[in-house]
């Protein structure tokens, strides 16, 4: 049993029951980004929340070491290439990725942003024109030492 086949099983069973990772959140009482990433086998549950995953989504209960350990973070960039949410994100960071990098160093110095202090908010605006995905990024500031 590894993650990849635990994240497979998660997901069939999510679609399956009906659940939706605000439900999940809810029930681990995190927010909705962590868990979907958590679940999508980017984050380490506690062993708290390992039960509590193997217990929603029916897993074995070997599962519960095997959420708990580390996994290998990012995606494989051949692999996601062609899915269109994805390639627009990372569109987003190339095209306004190095005004972002000026706008941070303008504001807090020479540094960087934290992607493990990071916290991730997905909303949904409604607009007149078509209703808005609003993404929040928070890192902390991370300054790079001085000599």
């Amino acid at each position: 049993m590894n993650r990849t086949t635990l994240t497979e099983q998660i997901v069939e069973t999510r679609i399956r029951k009906g659940i939706t990772w605000a439900d999940v959140a809810r029930e681990l009482g995190a927010s909705k980004e962590w868990v979907t990433a958590a679940c999508l086998d980017q984050m380490t549950f506690s062993k708290d929340q390992a039960e509590r995953i193997v217990s929603i989504f029916e897993l074995p209960v070997e599962a519960v070491t095997v959420l708990q350990t580390p996994p290998t973070r990012g995606l494989d960039a051949t692999a996601v290439a062609g899915d269109p949410v994805i390639h627009r994100l990372r569109e987003i960071v190339a095209v306004y990725g190095p005004a972002i990098k000026e706008l941070i160093h303008e504001e807090f110095g020479d540094g960087i942003m934290s992607a493990i202090d990071f916290r991730l908010r997905l909303d949904r605006r409604a607009d007149p024109r078509g209703d808005r995905v609003e993404l929040v990024l928070s890192g902390k500031y991370l300054p790079y030492p001085t000599a």
